[in-house]
């Protein structure tokens, strides 16, 4: 999985994270989060403020 990777990401997150409400997710947490996803293999320095954005909102509709 790449940070490209924006829906199996939120997808992932809300599998293993189902108690938590994504919107109020911090991005400090989130970049660590997706870091620690199993098969996730990129760059962590890729995943900027935009591609958090991006990942939250996916994750926040992946969770209704």
């Amino acid at each position: 999985m790449k940070w490209s990777d924006i829906t199996a990401i939120a997808e992932a997150l809300c599998d293993k994270f189902p108690e938590v409400d994504p919107a109020a997710v911090r991005f400090v947490d989130l970049h660590n989060w997706v870091l620690e996803l199993d098969g996730f293999d990129d760059d962590r320095t890729r995943g900027g403020e935009k591609v958090l954005e991006a990942i939250q909102a996916a994750w926040i509709d992946e969770a209704r």
